[in-house]
Protein backbone atom coordinates (compact mmCIF):
# COMPACT_ATOMS: atom_id res chain seq x y z
CA UNK A 1 0.00 0.00 0.00
CA UNK A 2 1.23 3.00 -1.18
CA UNK A 3 1.14 5.75 1.52
CA UNK A 4 -0.41 8.63 1.22
CA UNK A 5 0.90 12.16 0.08
CA UNK A 6 0.10 15.45 2.36
CA UNK A 7 -0.62 18.16 -0.01
CA UNK A 8 -0.22 20.67 3.18
CA UNK A 9 2.78 19.20 4.24
CA UNK A 10 4.45 19.08 0.84
CA UNK A 11 4.00 23.12 0.53
CA UNK A 12 5.25 23.74 3.87
CA UNK A 13 8.53 21.52 2.88
CA UNK A 14 8.65 23.14 -0.72
CA UNK A 15 8.80 26.61 1.19
CA UNK A 16 11.02 25.53 4.00
CA UNK A 17 13.30 24.52 1.02
CA UNK A 18 12.98 27.80 -0.94
CA UNK A 19 13.35 29.64 2.02
CA UNK A 20 16.94 27.93 2.88
CA UNK A 21 18.32 27.65 -0.72
CA UNK A 22 17.64 31.19 -1.92
CA UNK A 23 20.24 32.84 -0.21
CA UNK A 24 22.17 30.37 -1.86
CA UNK A 25 21.38 31.25 -5.01
CA UNK A 26 21.68 34.65 -4.47
CA UNK A 27 25.23 34.26 -3.38
CA UNK A 28 25.81 32.81 -6.20
CA UNK A 29 24.36 34.23 -8.97
CA UNK A 30 26.05 37.25 -7.01
CA UNK A 31 29.81 36.13 -7.34
CA UNK A 32 29.51 36.50 -10.76
CA UNK A 33 29.35 40.15 -11.33
CA UNK A 34 31.28 43.24 -11.24
CA UNK A 35 31.00 46.16 -8.39
CA UNK A 36 28.45 47.95 -10.47
CA UNK A 37 26.86 45.02 -11.46
CA UNK A 38 25.93 43.88 -8.31
CA UNK A 39 23.87 47.33 -8.03
CA UNK A 40 22.88 47.11 -11.27
CA UNK A 41 21.29 43.96 -12.00
CA UNK A 42 18.70 41.37 -11.00
CA UNK A 43 19.78 39.84 -7.77
CA UNK A 44 18.66 36.36 -8.74
CA UNK A 45 19.77 36.25 -12.40
CA UNK A 46 23.34 37.41 -14.06
CA UNK A 47 24.75 40.50 -15.24
CA UNK A 48 26.31 41.19 -18.39
CA UNK A 49 29.88 40.56 -17.34
CA UNK A 50 30.75 37.26 -16.06
CA UNK A 51 33.20 38.49 -13.65
CA UNK A 52 33.20 34.74 -11.17
CA UNK A 53 36.73 33.87 -12.01
CA UNK A 54 37.82 37.58 -12.17
CA UNK A 55 36.33 37.96 -9.08
CA UNK A 56 38.30 34.91 -7.08
CA UNK A 57 41.76 35.47 -8.06
CA UNK A 58 41.01 39.21 -7.20
CA UNK A 59 40.14 38.14 -3.80
CA UNK A 60 43.15 35.73 -3.57
CA UNK A 61 45.13 38.96 -4.41
CA UNK A 62 43.35 41.45 -2.65
CA UNK A 63 45.62 42.99 -0.02
CA UNK A 64 48.72 41.08 -0.57
CA UNK A 65 46.38 37.60 -0.53
CA UNK A 66 45.54 38.32 3.12
CA UNK A 67 42.61 35.87 2.03
CA UNK A 68 44.54 32.70 2.08
CA UNK A 69 46.28 33.70 5.17
CA UNK A 70 42.35 33.86 7.00
CA UNK A 71 41.66 30.41 5.16
CA UNK A 72 44.88 29.22 6.91
CA UNK A 73 43.89 30.32 10.17
CA UNK A 74 40.64 29.41 10.00
CA UNK A 75 41.88 25.97 9.18
CA UNK A 76 43.75 26.03 12.27
CA UNK A 77 40.75 27.00 14.58
CA UNK A 78 39.12 24.28 12.97
CA UNK A 79 41.36 21.53 13.07
CA UNK A 80 42.93 22.60 16.88
CA UNK A 81 39.46 24.16 18.20
CA UNK A 82 36.84 21.58 16.33
CA UNK A 83 39.09 18.74 16.70
CA UNK A 84 40.34 19.04 19.86
CA UNK A 85 36.71 19.84 21.14
CA UNK A 86 35.55 16.50 19.92
CA UNK A 87 38.14 14.15 21.56
CA UNK A 88 37.49 16.18 24.56
CA UNK A 89 34.07 15.57 24.26
CA UNK A 90 34.32 12.00 23.54
CA UNK A 91 36.55 11.11 26.52
CA UNK A 92 34.59 13.29 28.83
CA UNK A 93 31.10 11.48 27.66
CA UNK A 94 32.86 8.29 27.45
CA UNK A 95 33.71 8.59 31.05
CA UNK A 96 30.17 9.86 32.49
CA UNK A 97 28.16 6.97 30.91
CA UNK A 98 30.94 3.58 31.84
CA UNK A 99 32.34 4.65 35.45
CA UNK A 100 31.00 5.75 38.48
CA UNK A 101 32.53 8.00 40.40
CA UNK A 102 31.55 10.43 43.27
CA UNK A 103 30.10 13.45 41.95
CA UNK A 104 29.19 11.84 38.80
CA UNK A 105 25.93 13.33 38.94
CA UNK A 106 26.76 17.05 39.79
CA UNK A 107 29.41 16.98 36.81
CA UNK A 108 26.26 16.32 34.63
CA UNK A 109 24.39 18.80 35.79
CA UNK A 110 27.17 21.29 35.03
CA UNK A 111 27.14 19.90 31.70
CA UNK A 112 23.36 20.26 31.42
CA UNK A 113 23.75 23.46 32.51
CA UNK A 114 26.01 24.81 29.97
CA UNK A 115 24.14 23.31 27.50
CA UNK A 116 22.07 26.36 28.72
CA UNK A 117 24.32 29.04 28.81
CA UNK A 118 24.67 31.17 25.31
CA UNK A 119 28.39 31.39 24.34
CA UNK A 120 27.65 35.20 23.79
CA UNK A 121 27.04 35.41 27.51
CA UNK A 122 30.59 34.22 28.57
CA UNK A 123 32.22 36.08 25.89
CA UNK A 124 33.09 38.82 27.97
CA UNK A 125 34.46 37.06 30.88
CA UNK A 126 36.48 35.10 29.14
CA UNK A 127 38.20 37.88 27.63
CA UNK A 128 38.90 39.39 30.48
CA UNK A 129 40.37 36.21 32.04
CA UNK A 130 42.34 35.81 28.91
CA UNK A 131 43.18 39.74 29.30
CA UNK A 132 44.98 39.22 32.92
CA UNK A 133 46.56 35.95 31.37
CA UNK A 134 48.05 37.84 28.34
CA UNK A 135 46.72 35.84 25.76
CA UNK A 136 44.46 38.35 23.70
CA UNK A 137 45.28 38.91 20.27
CA UNK A 138 47.03 35.00 20.35
CA UNK A 139 45.83 32.25 18.22
CA UNK A 140 45.06 30.64 21.72
CA UNK A 141 42.05 33.33 22.87
CA UNK A 142 40.20 31.51 19.90
CA UNK A 143 41.55 28.20 20.13
CA UNK A 144 41.34 27.41 23.73
CA UNK A 145 37.47 28.76 24.27
CA UNK A 146 36.65 26.91 21.39
CA UNK A 147 37.89 23.57 23.33
CA UNK A 148 34.36 23.01 25.69
CA UNK A 149 32.07 21.94 24.13
CA UNK A 150 29.05 21.18 26.32
CA UNK A 151 26.45 20.12 24.19
CA UNK A 152 29.11 17.47 22.37
CA UNK A 153 29.96 16.59 25.55
CA UNK A 154 26.28 15.59 26.55
CA UNK A 155 25.95 14.31 22.80
CA UNK A 156 28.57 11.80 23.67
CA UNK A 157 27.72 10.66 26.79
CA UNK A 158 24.10 9.78 25.22
CA UNK A 159 25.87 8.10 22.14
CA UNK A 160 28.19 6.42 24.52
CA UNK A 161 25.37 4.83 26.67
CA UNK A 162 23.66 3.07 23.86
CA UNK A 163 26.66 2.74 21.05
CA UNK A 164 29.02 1.05 23.66
CA UNK A 165 28.22 -2.38 25.40
CA UNK A 166 29.61 -2.69 29.06
CA UNK A 167 30.22 -6.55 28.45
CA UNK A 168 32.65 -5.72 25.60
CA UNK A 169 34.56 -3.41 28.59
CA UNK A 170 34.33 -5.97 31.12
CA UNK A 171 35.93 -8.78 28.16
CA UNK A 172 38.64 -6.11 27.52
CA UNK A 173 39.56 -5.53 31.40
CA UNK A 174 39.57 -9.51 31.99
CA UNK A 175 42.13 -9.63 29.11
CA UNK A 176 44.39 -7.33 30.74
CA UNK A 177 43.63 -4.02 28.73
CA UNK A 178 43.95 -0.95 30.24
CA UNK A 179 41.45 1.60 30.11
CA UNK A 180 42.98 4.09 27.38
CA UNK A 181 43.54 1.22 25.09
CA UNK A 182 40.14 -0.15 25.85
CA UNK A 183 38.76 3.40 24.66
CA UNK A 184 40.76 3.72 21.34
CA UNK A 185 40.82 0.38 20.81
CA UNK A 186 37.67 -1.16 21.39
CA UNK A 187 35.30 2.10 21.80
CA UNK A 188 36.27 4.81 19.34
CA UNK A 189 35.17 2.43 16.58
CA UNK A 190 31.33 1.67 18.01
CA UNK A 191 31.92 5.98 18.98
CA UNK A 192 32.96 7.09 15.06
CA UNK A 193 29.38 7.53 14.06
CA UNK A 194 28.76 10.14 16.98
CA UNK A 195 31.87 11.39 16.73
CA UNK A 196 31.56 12.32 13.29
CA UNK A 197 28.23 14.09 14.39
CA UNK A 198 29.80 15.80 16.96
CA UNK A 199 33.09 17.13 14.55
CA UNK A 200 31.05 18.28 11.85
CA UNK A 201 28.65 20.32 14.78
CA UNK A 202 32.28 21.72 16.25
CA UNK A 203 33.27 22.53 13.13
CA UNK A 204 30.34 24.18 11.85
CA UNK A 205 30.49 26.49 15.11
CA UNK A 206 34.30 27.06 14.74
CA UNK A 207 34.07 27.58 10.94
CA UNK A 208 31.39 30.77 11.49
CA UNK A 209 33.01 31.63 14.23
CA UNK A 210 32.70 35.73 14.93
CA UNK A 211 32.27 37.43 17.91
CA UNK A 212 35.03 35.44 19.86
CA UNK A 213 37.40 36.51 17.14
CA UNK A 214 35.99 40.38 17.16
CA UNK A 215 36.82 40.38 20.75
CA UNK A 216 39.74 38.90 21.92
CA UNK A 217 41.80 39.47 17.70
CA UNK A 218 43.37 42.83 16.60
CA UNK A 219 45.75 41.55 14.25
CA UNK A 220 44.41 41.05 11.20
CA UNK A 221 47.08 38.56 10.05
CA UNK A 222 44.63 36.13 12.71
CA UNK A 223 41.95 36.59 11.64
CA UNK A 224 39.41 33.58 10.57
CA UNK A 225 37.56 34.03 7.58
CA UNK A 226 34.72 35.66 8.83
CA UNK A 227 36.06 38.50 10.77
CA UNK A 228 38.46 38.88 7.60
CA UNK A 229 35.35 39.20 5.33
CA UNK A 230 33.68 41.59 8.08
CA UNK A 231 36.48 43.92 8.09
CA UNK A 232 36.45 44.25 4.22
CA UNK A 233 32.60 44.91 4.40
CA UNK A 234 33.09 47.83 6.72
CA UNK A 235 35.49 49.28 4.10
CA UNK A 236 32.51 50.43 2.15
CA UNK A 237 30.96 52.10 5.19
CA UNK A 238 33.78 54.81 6.01
CA UNK A 239 34.72 57.91 4.00
CA UNK A 240 37.40 57.17 2.01
CA UNK A 241 37.32 53.20 2.16
CA UNK A 242 37.61 50.78 -0.59
CA UNK A 243 34.03 49.68 -1.50
CA UNK A 244 34.95 45.76 -2.84
CA UNK A 245 31.37 44.53 -1.88
CA UNK A 246 32.14 41.92 -5.05
CA UNK A 247 34.66 40.82 -3.20
CA UNK A 248 33.12 40.03 0.19
CA UNK A 249 30.46 37.88 -2.13
CA UNK A 250 32.41 35.76 -3.35
CA UNK A 251 34.99 35.31 -0.17
CA UNK A 252 31.48 34.28 1.36
CA UNK A 253 30.94 32.17 -1.14
CA UNK A 254 34.39 30.72 -1.04
CA UNK A 255 33.62 29.85 2.91
CA UNK A 256 31.23 27.74 2.71
CA UNK A 257 32.21 25.71 0.04
CA UNK A 258 34.60 23.41 2.73
CA UNK A 259 31.23 22.92 5.00
CA UNK A 260 29.23 21.98 1.82
CA UNK A 261 31.45 19.24 1.15
CA UNK A 262 32.70 18.08 4.32
CA UNK A 263 28.65 17.62 4.91
CA UNK A 264 28.24 15.92 1.89
CA UNK A 265 31.06 13.42 2.22
CA UNK A 266 30.13 12.78 6.03
CA UNK A 267 26.78 12.53 5.89
CA UNK A 268 25.95 8.99 6.14
CA UNK A 269 28.04 9.31 9.54
CA UNK A 270 25.94 12.08 10.82
CA UNK A 271 22.50 10.47 9.82
CA UNK A 272 23.54 7.25 11.80
CA UNK A 273 24.73 9.19 14.56
CA UNK A 274 21.93 11.31 14.71
CA UNK A 275 19.63 8.47 14.63
CA UNK A 276 21.39 6.55 17.74
CA UNK A 277 19.36 5.01 20.32
CA UNK A 278 16.31 5.60 18.56
CA UNK A 279 15.44 2.08 17.99
CA UNK A 280 15.27 -0.03 21.37
CA UNK A 281 17.78 -3.58 20.80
Amino acid sequence: MRPRRSIPLTLITALALIYSLLPLVWLLFSATKTQEGLFGSFGLWFSGDFAFFGNIADVFAYHDGIFGRWLLNTLLYVVAGAGGATLLAALAGYGLAKFDFAGRRAVFAVVLGGVAVPPTALAVPIFLMFAKMGLTDTPWAVIIPTLASPFGLYLMWTYSREAVPDEILESARIDGAGEFKTFFSLAVPLLAPGLVTVLLFNTVMTWNNFFLPLIMLKDADLFPLTLGLYSWNEQGTTAGGDVVFNLVITGSLLTIVPLIVAFLLLQRYWQSGLAAGSVKQ
